[in-house]
């Protein structure tokens, strides 16, 4: 909110020591909803000083898909994330996971986002990174109320211009929820010629591996050699503890 406002100062030192602690004990940088001089200062600190740790943005909307959009506002939504920060966290071997969440489709804001809507996002990131470094994700708020009543009551703490109210005004609402619509994302996608190996990585393989090596130590070449092992063990799990 702050870069919103052009109140970006940056990483600071207390942030980078709070980095350094991350990285100590295996806990993953996500840079999601920072603002981008904050961020690229966080991407440098660990570039020069944690070469080789990934670092990633787990729920964030691709600024460039909707730059063009008719309707787009000047500034564009402050959750979207543009295309050279989405690529630094793809060289440092981490992903970018986009959020179906309507509201922060800048120029658009869908009442009801649609499954080719939410592949767009997908596509996007694996157009420009690759499928090896895209997930997905969402950011369910099944209700609306509580933000709405949080931002109205706090106008200088939520300090947006009035985007996000104005955007759940337009009827964009709700959050693509995956229990929807996973299934005609997954339609989509294979008919753009994903392969189920391309969604597997997408669905979670790519989390997967950063997660071994951020939390476990694990080098990228020794999770490939594990992860067929890894996903035999997670079906018997499932098998043995599947809700009933």
């Amino acid at each position: 909110m702050a870069a919103y406002n052009g109140r970006d100062i940056g990483l600071t030192p207390w942030g980078k020591s709070v980095i350094d602690e991350m990285v100590r004990f295996g806990i993953l940088l996500d840079l999601s909803h920072t603002g981008s001089k904050t961020a690229n200062d966080a991407m440098d600190y660990m570039d020069e000083n944690y070469p080789g740790v990934p670092y990633v943005y787990t729920h964030s909307v691709p600024a460039g898909l909707y730059a063009n959009e008719p309707n787009a506002t000047t500034k564009g939504c402050y959750r979207a994330i543009p295309d050279d920060e989405a690529l630094r966290a793809a060289k440092s071997g981490g992903y970018i996971s986009p959020t179906f969440t309507e509201w922060m489709m800048d120029g658009v804001w869908p009442e009801d986002i649609s499954p080719k809507q939410a592949a767009d996002m997908i596509d996007y990131y694996v157009q420009l990174v690759g499928v090896d470094h895209v997930g997905i994700a969402t950011d369910d708020m099944f209700s609306t109320e509580l933000v709405v009543q949080f931002a109205t009551a706090n106008a200088s703490m939520y300090d947006d211009g009035g985007y996000m109210i104005d955007a759940f005004n337009k009827g964009a609402t709700g959050n693509g929820e995956l229990a929807k619509i996973l299934a005609a994302i997954t339609d989509n996608l294979w008919a753009r010629g994903y392969s189920n190996e391309d969604l597997a990585k997408i669905y979670g393989g790519n989390k997967m591996r950063v997660y071994a090596q951020v939390w476990e130590g694990k080098p990228p070449e020794r999770f490939l050699q594990e992860y067929p092992e890894r996903l035999r063990m997670r079906q018997e799990f499932q098998n043995l503890f599947h809700s009933r």
